[in-house]
C-alpha cells in the first residue's frame, strides 16, 4: 500500500537518477554490470584489483542511507516475519538469482537499459512471480495483512 500522504516523487526521481548515474559510471569506467548478487558473489573468487571496486561498491550501498539520514528522517522499518522465514526467503532469492543468472539490479536496471532480451524476460519473470506470490500469500492464504 502506497502512503500517498508521504510520497516524495522528487527524492524518488533523484534516487533513480543517482542509481542510473552510478551504474553508467561502473559500466563505462570499469566495463562491469552493477548486479548486486554478482558483485557480492565475485568477492569470493576474484583478484585483488577486482576486489577493491567490489568492496567500494558495497560500502557505497551501505553508507548511502547512513549519509542520507543526516539530511532527513528515514522511514520506520517494521519486519513482521520470523527469522526462519527471513532466512528461507533469502535462500530462495539466492537460488533464484543463480537460476536467472543475475538479480533485479543486474537485469532490471542494467540489462533492460541495454535492451537485453534475456534481461527483459528475467525482469518480467521476477515481477510476475512477485505479484503471484503476494496475491497467494495475502488473498488465498491470508498470511500477509
Amino acid at each position: 500500500m502506497i502512503d500517498w500522504q508521504h510520497f516524495t516523487p522528487v527524492s524518488a526521481l533523484l534516487g533513480g537518477a543517482m542509481i542510473g548515474t552510478a551504474t553508467s559510471i561502473l559500466i563505462l569506467c570499469n566495463g562491469r554490470i552493477a548486479g548486486i548478487s554478482g558483485i557480492i558473489g565475485g568477492l569470493i573468487k576474484v583478484t585483488h584489483a577486482d576486489r577493491i571496486w567490489r568492496i567500494a561498491f558495497i560500502v557505497g550501498l551501505i553508507s548511502a542511507p547512513l549519509i542520507w539520514q543526516m539530511f532527513t528522517v528515514l522511514p520506520e522499518i517494521t519486519i513482521s516475519a520470523s527469522p526462519g522465514l527471513l532466512i528461507l526467503s533469502g535462500l530462495i532469492v539466492g537460488f533464484g538469482t543463480r537460476l536467472g543468472s543475475g538479480c533485479t539490479s543486474g537485469h532490471g536496471i542494467c540489462g533492460i537499459s541495454r535492451l537485453s532480451l534475456r534481461s527483459i524476460v528475467a525482469t518480467l519473470t521476477f515481477m510476475l512471480t512477485g505479484f503471484v506470490t503476494v496475491y497467494v500469500m495475502r488473498h488465498l492464504l491470508g498470511l500477509i495483512a
